[in-house]
């Protein structure tokens, strides 16, 4: 994984330190080094920047007014001299605050706070996709496997009227054929199942939406003469989805 940053400050020496800083650490890459504020918003507004180490007190635009006028979130970590900005930097949510003149060790303990922060958001973006690709995959759906009588069923979506917990067991409510008992968690059902046919309606039942013939505040009647409980918890999503 890699971070691309810029530096930004008027003084050259410290530009200079800094830049032989994140050339020292192996998990950034320097997109620019620039000596003001209005340099650096050229640069952002032509390369993806994932972290910015801005000077505060600059001339013409200082670094907190530079980061007030960003159109997108970046990382921020402020460098200065003047201790007395940390207050109005931590107030524009940036990830820490170098003091000057800082070291190398220092410099490496706020750029690993980025680092971290910017794994975990590629890890959620990741596992995010996934999540939409399996969604998109049980949508269109015909058949699930289910393991039950020491073999593996396949069972027609269509057909499943609801499903019920019990303990470590599903059981499936198929319509015209006998109950289906598998090893199975209720919550690993409902990733499984097409969300668009199937809603959770309690904490032990979930049910094929196109099976509901009508329901009041606490139970819900299905087109086989059967109900089951609707659950107080359940009964803001599934109202929801029934609202006119």
């Amino acid at each position: 994984m890699t971070v691309k940053c810029i530096a930004i400050d008027d003084e050259p020496l410290a530009l200079r330190q800094i830049k032989s800083y994140i050339d020292k650490a192996e998990q950034l890459e320097l997109v620019a080094a620039c000596r003001s504020a209005q340099e650096a918003q050229r640069v952002i507004s032509e390369t993806k920047v994932d972290l910015i180490f801005v000077d505060i007190n600059m001339p013409d635009m200082n670094g907190l007014e530079f980061v007030r006028s960003l159109d997108t979130a970046h990382h921020i970590v402020f460098t200065t001299a003047h201790p007395e900005f940390a207050i109005d930097g931590f107030k524009l949510n940036a990830l820490d605050y170098l003091l000057k003149p800082f070291t190398f060790e220092e410099f490496m303990k706020a750029t690993n706070k980025v680092i971290s922060l910017v794994d975990l958001m590629q890890r959620c973006h990741i596992a995010e996709n996934a999540i939409n690709q399996s969604e998109a995959e049980n949508k269109d759906k015909e058949f699930i496997s289910v393991k039950a009588d020491y073999k593996t069923q396949l069972v027609r979506v269509a057909d499943i009227v609801y499903l019920e917990s019990a303990g470590e067991y599903v059981r499936l409510h198929i319509e015209d054929a006998p109950v289906i008992t598998t090893l199975f968690r209720l919550k690993n059902m409902v990733s499984a199942l097409p969300q668009d046919s199937f809603l959770r309606v309690h904490r032990s039942y979930i049910v094929n939406i196109k099976r509901i013939s009508s329901y009041t505040k606490g139970r819900i009647f299905l087109d086989n003469g059967e109900y089951i409980p609707l659950g107080e918890n359940y009964k803001k999503l599934f109202f929801e989805h029934f609202k006119a």
